[in-house]
C-alpha cells in the first residue's frame, strides 16, 4: 500500500505542461522537424560557396542573411540592430601608445607618474576612451582565491601585492577572483628591480584584437611597486609588512589616489554578425522572460596549400545553426507558441574564443535578467545514433526538467545523458557559457568531437539528418515545457557560485 501510495504522489508530482505536449498542434509543429529539411539546410550552410565561414569572412555574411531569410519566412521579429535580423560588432586591432600611456598615484602633494615605457605593462582587458580612477583597495598577505572572492571590490580600484612567497598559480588564482569582482581596474605591483622589469617591457606593445561594442572588462596592469614607493610611504603604507603577512589582507586606501591613463590606437576594424530572431510568447504576465536557443554559424575557414582546401563545418556547426532554424519553423506553427517569449539565436566568432554570444549577452535586445534559460547547439549530427550529451545538467533543475522531457517522450528514441569528457571541460568552450556565467541557466547539447573535427572531412554528407531531426524534437519539447512552466528555472546554489560572475 505504501509503495502504491507513494508512485500516485510521484507521478501527481510532474508538472502538468507535460500533458499538454500530446496535443494535435504540438505534434504536428514537432512533425515539421525532419531529416530531409536538415540535410537541405546544412547543405546549404555547409557548402563551398560559403568557404568555412571564418569570422569575419563573406561566406559568413551569406550564411547570416541565409538564417535571417528563414526566420523571416516563419514570421519572426527581428531583435538585431535598429530593427533588423542582425547584431553586428566590431572586430579591431588595436596598439596601445606606451609612451602616452601612466599610472598616477598620489598622496597629498606627494606624486609618482609610471609611464608604460618604464614602469608598468598592460595586461589586459576593455581600455576606457577617458582615464580610470576609482577608491582604491589594497589586497595583499596570504592572499587564497576564496578570500580574494569574498572581498567587495566592485568597481573600484584594486591594488594587488601578493605575498613575498606566493607561487605563480596561486597568485593568478587570486588575481581571477578579484577579476571576477569587477573592479575598474586591477594594479598587480610587482617587487621585481627596476632593470629586471624594464628588461622585460616591450618596446612597442603588441598588437591585439579588441571586440566591440565593449563589455566593460576590467582593466589589468602591472605595475613596479618601487616606482610608487614615495606615494605609498606618505599614506602610511608598508608594502613590505603587508607582503610578508600570514593572514590575508584588505584594506582601503582613502587618502591614496590612483589614476590609469591608457592612449590607444586603432590599427584597422572590420565587423562580423549574429543572427537574431524573436517570437512573442502567448500570456501577457509571462511573456517578457525569454528562453534562447543558440548555436555558433561560423567555422575555421580555408586552410591553405590543400586540395580540398574548404573547411565546410557540416558537424560544427551548421548541425546547431539549422537545429535553432528548425526550431523556430516549429514553433512558429498554430497553437506551438509557448507562454514566454523565444529567442533564437546564431553567432559568429565561437571559434575564435567566443566572441558573438559574448557581444550578445553583454547587449542582448531585452534584459538579461528577463532571460531565464539558453538552450545551445553545437555539433548534433554525428557519432551515436540513440544519445546525445547534455553538458550542464548538474548545474539547475533544467537537468530534472530535461529527464521528465525525454521520459514522455520514447518514441523519439533519443536519450539524453550526462557529460562523458569533463575533463575537457567543454562546459567553458562554447557560447552558453557566456550566458552562464552572467546567471542565465543553461544546457548544451553536444554529440562530442570526431575524427572530422576542424578538418577539411566535416563534410555534409556524413551527418546523420534522422539522428538529428529527432534530437531536435526533443529540444523542441523541452523548450515548451521551461517555456510553459509557471516558474523559470533555478540554479543549483553551489553551482551558482562556482559559475555566475
Amino acid at each position: 500500500m505504501q509503495r502504491s501510495i507513494a508512485l500516485a504522489l510521484l507521478l501527481l508530482a510532474g508538472p502538468i505542461p507535460l500533458a499538454a505536449q500530446t496535443s494535435a498542434p504540438l505534434h504536428r509543429a514537432a512533425a515539421t522537424i525532419t531529416g530531409g529539411d536538415i540535410a537541405r539546410r546544412i547543405g546549404i550552410i555547409a557548402d563551398d560557396s560559403m568557404l568555412g565561414r571564418d569570422t569575419p569572412s563573406r561566406g559568413l555574411e551569406q550564411t547570416a542573411q541565409y538564417v535571417a531569410d528563414q526566420f523571416r519566412s516563419f514570421g519572426l521579429t527581428p531583435g538585431g540592430d535598429q530593427g533588423s535580423w542582425l547584431q553586428h560588432y566590431t572586430i579591431a586591432r588595436h596598439r596601445l601608445r606606451l609612451e602616452n600611456s601612466w599610472v598616477i598615484v598620489s598622496h597629498g602633494r606627494t606624486v609618482d607618474s609610471v609611464r608604460f615605457t618604464n614602469g608598468a605593462k598592460f595586461d589586459g582587458g576593455e581600455l576606457p576612451d577617458a582615464g580610470v580612477t576609482a577608491a582604491a583597495v589594497l589586497v595583499s598577505g596570504t592572499q587564497t582565491e576564496a578570500a580574494a572572492g569574498a572581498l567587495k571590490v566592485r568597481d573600484r580600484m584594486v591594488l594587488y601585492a601578493p605575498a613575498l612567497n606566493a607561487d605563480a598559480a596561486s597568485v593568478q588564482r587570486v588575481l581571477r577572483a578579484l577579476y571576477l569582482g569587477k573592479p575598474r581596474a586591477l594594479l598587480l605591483l610587482s617587487a621585481a628591480d627596476s632593470s629586471r622589469f624594464v628588461a622585460a617591457l616591450p618596446r612597442q606593445a603588441p598588437e591585439r584584437t579588441v571586440i566591440g561594442p565593449s563589455s566593460s572588462e576590467p582593466v589589468v596592469i602591472q605595475v613596479r611597486a618601487g616606482a610608487l614607493q614615495s606615494s605609498f610611504s606618505a599614506a602610511g603604507i608598508d608594502l613590505e609588512q603587508l607582503r610578508s603577512s600570514g593572514e590575508p589582507v584588505s584594506r582601503e586606501l582613502p587618502g591614496l589616489d590612483v589614476v590609469v591613463q591608457l592612449s590607444d590606437s586603432v590599427i584597422s576594424s572590420i565587423s562580423a554578425p549574429n543572427t537574431v530572431g524573436i517570437l512573442r510568447g502567448s500570456d501577457s504576465r509571462l511573456r517578457d522572460e525569454y528562453l534562447v536557443y543558440s548555436a555558433h554559424m561560423d567555422h575555421i575557414g580555408i586552410t591553405p596549400g590543400r586540395p580540398d582546401s574548404i573547411n565546410n563545418g557540416a558537424d560544427d556547426d551548421a548541425s546547431g545553426t539549422v537545429g535553432v532554424i528548425e526550431l523556430a519553423e516549429a514553433f512558429s506553427r498554430p497553437g506551438a507558441t509557448p507562454k514566454r517569449s523565444l529567442i533564437f539565436l546564431t553567432v559568429s566568432g565561437e571559434e575564435k574564443g567566443l566572441w558573438g554570444s559574448n557581444v550578445f549577452a553583454s547587449h542582448p535586445p531585452v534584459p538579461i535578467k528577463q532571460i531565464v534559460a539558453d538552450i545551445n547547439i553545437d555539433m548534433i549530427g554525428r557519432n551515436w545514433r540513440d544519445t546525445i550529451v547534455a553538458i550542464g545538467k548538474e548545474h539547475s533543475d533544467l537537468g530534472p526538467t530535461l529527464e521528465r522531457v525525454n521520459r514522455a517522450h520514447p518514441e523519439l528514441g533519443m536519450t539524453a545523458i550526462d557529460d562523458r569528457w569533463p575533463g575537457e571541460q567543454f562546459y567553458f568552450r562554447s557560447d552558453h557559457y557566456n550566458f552562464a556565467r552572467r546567471g542565465v541557466p543553461i544546457l548544451f547539447f553536444f554529440n562530442g568531437v570526431h575524427q572530422d573535427y576542424h578538418e577539411v572531412t566535416d563534410s555534409p554528407d556524413k551527418i546523420d539528418s534522422e539522428k538529428e531531426s529527432r534530437i531536435v524534437k526533443l529540444l523542441f519539447y523541452l523548450g515548451q515545457e521551461i517555456a510553459n512552466a509557471s516558474k523559470r528555472p533555478s540554479w543549483n546554489p553551489k553551482s551558482y557560485k562556482e559559475i555566475v560572475e
